[in-house]
C-alpha cells in the first residue's frame, strides 16, 4: 500500500522510460503502455497495460510522452478521458497544445521538458507546464518527481512557447560553437585546447541576456550600450573575411550578419543589437 497517487504513462521512448523510472523510484503506482510492449520489461514494479484505454482507466492522472501530436491522437483515440486529468509531455507547438486543450473532455496541461533523458531526476531538469491551474496544483507533487515543475500560465500554448524559445537559443549557441570549431580545425589546432576558452567566453556573455530583456521591456535600445550596432556590423566584416581566408563556410554567420546590416541600414546604428528582435517579427 502507498499514499502516492497512481499514474498512467503512455509512451516509453528514451524520455518516457526515464520518467517511468523516476516515478517508480518515488513509489508511485505506475501503469504503462507502449506500442512496442518489450520496452516495459525493464521497468520492475510497473503494471503493463495491453491497450491505451486500459492504461487510462487505471489512473486519474494520465501522462502522454510520445513522438508527436498525431501519435497522441492515435493513442488516445479509443480511450475514455472523461473525468481524467491529461498531461501531454509530447514536444509540439503552442497551436498544438491549444488545439488539444479544446478537444479533451477533462482538465489538460501541456508540458515542455527542459532536459535530456539522463538528466531526469537531477536538480538541473525542469518542465514548463501551462493550462489548467487546478490540475497543476492537484498533481504538483507527482509532476515534480522526475523534474522541477514550473507553471507558466493558463494559456495551454505557453509551455511549448517557452520550450521552443529556449531550444531556439540553444540551437543558435550550438551554431556559433560549430563555426568556432570549424575555424580552429581549419588551422589544424586541437579543439580540446580551445574548448575551455570557448566555454569561459560564452559564460562571460550570459549577462547580456538580461540587458537585452531590459531593453526590450523598456523599448529603449540605446541606454547602456557597450558596443553599438554600427560597431558590431563593422566587426562582422572581419568575421566573414576570416571565414573566407580559412576556407570555412559563412552560412552559420551570414543570417545574423545580414539582419544586423538591415537594422543598421534603417538608421539604428547607435542601438545595441537588441533591435534585431524587431526585424524578426513578421507583420
Amino acid at each position: 500500500m502507498t499514499d502516492k497517487e497512481p499514474i498512467a504513462l503512455l509512451g516509453l521512448g528514451a524520455m518516457g522510460t526515464a520518467l517511468a523510472r523516476a516515478w517508480l523510484a518515488a513509489g508511485h503506482p505506475l501503469t504503462v503502455w507502449n506500442r512496442t510492449p518489450g520496452r516495459a520489461e525493464a521497468l520492475a514494479g510497473a503494471t503493463v497495460a495491453a491497450t491505451p484505454a486500459e492504461a487510462v482507466a487505471a489512473a486519474g492522472l494520465v501522462v502522454t510522452c510520445l513522438l508527436d501530436g498525431a501519435s497522441v491522437d492515435a493513442t488516445l483515440a479509443g480511450a475514455d478521458l472523461t473525468g481524467k486529468d491529461l498531461v501531454d509531455l509530447t514536444t509540439g507547438t503552442p497551436a498544438d497544445a491549444r488545439d488539444r486543450a479544446r478537444r479533451v473532455p477533462g482538465r489538460f496541461l501541456d508540458g515542455g521538458i527542459m532536459a535530456v533523458p539522463p538528466m531526469i531526476g537531477s536538480p538541473d531538469a525542469y518542465v514548463f507546464y501551462s493550462g489548467d491551474r487546478d490540475l497543476f496544483d492537484a498533481h504538483r507533487g507527482a509532476l515534480g518527481v522526475p523534474a522541477a515543475a514550473r507553471y507558466v500560465g493558463t494559456d495551454p500554448g505557453l509551455a511549448a512557447l517557452h520550450d521552443v524559445a529556449l531550444l531556439s537559443a540553444m540551437d543558435g549557441m550550438f551554431a556559433g560553437v560549430a563555426h568556432a570549431f570549424a575555424l580552429i580545425r581549419s588551422a589544424r589546432l586541437p579543439a580540446g585546447d580551445v574548448a575551455p576558452l570557448l566555454a569561459e567566453w560564452l559564460t562571460a556573455m550570459v549577462p547580456s541576456v538580461y540587458r537585452t530583456a531590459e531593453q526590450l521591456d523598456r523599448g529603449d535600445y540605446t541606454t547602456g550600450v557597450a558596443s553599438s550596432l554600427a560597431m558590431q556590423v563593422a566587426g562582422n566584416a572581419t568575421l566573414l573575411r576570416t571565414a573566407a581566408e580559412q576556407g570555412v563556410s559563412d552560412e552559420l554567420l551570414r543570417p545574423w550578419a545580414d539582419l544586423m546590416a538591415r537594422r543598421l541600414a534603417g538608421g539604428h546604428g547607435a542601438e545595441d543589437t537588441t533591435g534585431v528582435v524587431d526585424e524578426l517579427l513578421i507583420g
